[in-house]
């Protein structure tokens, strides 16, 4: 029991003697023991490091996930150590609703097939989204957080150690220039000896630690490369799936116009709708079918052709159709330039030039 007493009556003069040197410092009438240049300048690079590495992490949260109430649910969650909801992204939202209208409108309509393949499409970047925050998460987040909440944290309490250390010695030169006696001198001179060691062993521990942000700062650098190959995997394949997609649209804009004409005939109002500029590939290949259909048109005779979409006759003189089925298709005499006289076996009808594509 005397030891405890003894021992908490030394720890509060310690911490008295602190508090007083603190005191006179602010106020001018004690001196300060100053760190070298070079521990100062590590220090303020370590506060730096933490500054924007803070900065770097939050920014990126809101990135991977603006909505600022999932993210407070996600922190929660993990602070909780339990397994946030799984819930579909804006993307795959978008996707299923375009999706369930197209199956609504009908899978052999044009608008219908088109909702459909652009909702898989939104599915598709949803899904690459997904992949891209996880990928993120686990190698750019994670290791800012782990600096953040264990490396700074060490050097932060090691710092205040050598923050204490450092007042026990100017405290004790302060009693040493204040002692008078012989006996006094004696031990307030072990007594500076004693707290000198214990605060240059404790700055040389604080250095150690501070120089170690080089190999954060190497790390981080890593993490980053990963970041930007995550985001350039991300926005390449989101590139590849519209590429794809408009190759599959390509000659939708056709069908549209030619309602809109109908539209325009019976008395209602025409609508404009932009067509997207072609190039490459995509371009020349809808080139050659339309130069395709102009030969077939002018000339006599037949051409095979591959169904594209699938089709719904709509009056007994039209021909139904399946995607991806080869049929034979000529030009009659008279018939509107955006249709085709088609033929299956025994069938025969009329189909829209649109669903089509002219085989060699």
């Amino acid at each position: 029991m005397d030891f405890n007493v003894k021992r908490f009556a030394s720890d509060a003069g310690t911490l008295f003697s602190r508090a007083v040197q603190f005191t006179e410092e602010k106020l001018g009438q004690a001196e300060k023991t100053e760190l070298d240049a070079h521990l100062e300048n590590l220090l303020t690079r370590a506060e730096c490091t933490k500054h924007w590495t803070e900065k770097i992490l939050k920014q990126t949260e809101v990135l991977l996930q603006p909505n600022p109430n999932v993210r407070i649910e996600e922190f929660l969650y993990e602070k909780l150590e339990k397994k946030a909801p799984t819930r579909m992204n804006n993307h795959e939202l978008l996707g299923q609703s375009m999706i369930d209208s197209g199956n609504e409108f009908g899978p052999g309509a044009a608008y219908g097939n088109a909702l459909i393949k652009c909702g898989e499409t939104e599915n598709q970047i949803g899904g690459a989204e997904r992949e891209f925050i996880q990928s993120s998460a686990i190698n750019f987040l994670t290791p800012f957080r782990n600096f953040l909440e264990g490396d700074f944290k060490t050097i932060l309490k090691e710092r205040k150690l050598l923050q204490n250390k450092r007042l026990d010695l100017d405290a004790a030169k302060t009693k040493l220039k204040k002692a008078k006696m012989t006996e006094g001198r004696a031990l307030a001179e072990q007594d500076l000896k004693m707290t000198q060691s214990e605060f240059d062993r404790q700055a040389e521990i604080t250095r150690l630690l501070l120089e170690g942000i080089s190999s954060t700062h190497a790390h981080h650098l890593r993490c980053l490369h990963d970041f930007v190959e995550a985001q350039m995997t991300y926005y390449a394949q989101c590139y590849q799936y519209m590429v794809d997609l408009q190759k599959q649209l390509g000659n939708f804009p056709t069908a549209f116009s030619s309602n809109n004409n109908q539209s325009a005939a019976s008395g209602g109002a025409s609508v404009s709708v932009p067509i997207l500029p072609l190039s490459g590939p995509l371009a020349s290949n809808v080139g050659n079918a339309s130069s395709g259909f102009t030969e077939l048109q002018n000339f006599s005779g037949s051409r095979k052709a591959r169904v594209l979409y699938d089709y719904d006759a709509e009056s007994s003189s039209e021909l139904s159709l399946l995607a991806d089925e080869v049929i034979m298709v000529s030009c009659v005499p008279g018939m509107d330039s955006d249709w085709l006289m088609g033929e299956r076996g025994t069938q025969k009808g009329k189909v829209p030039i649109t669903y089509l594509e002219l085989l060699n």
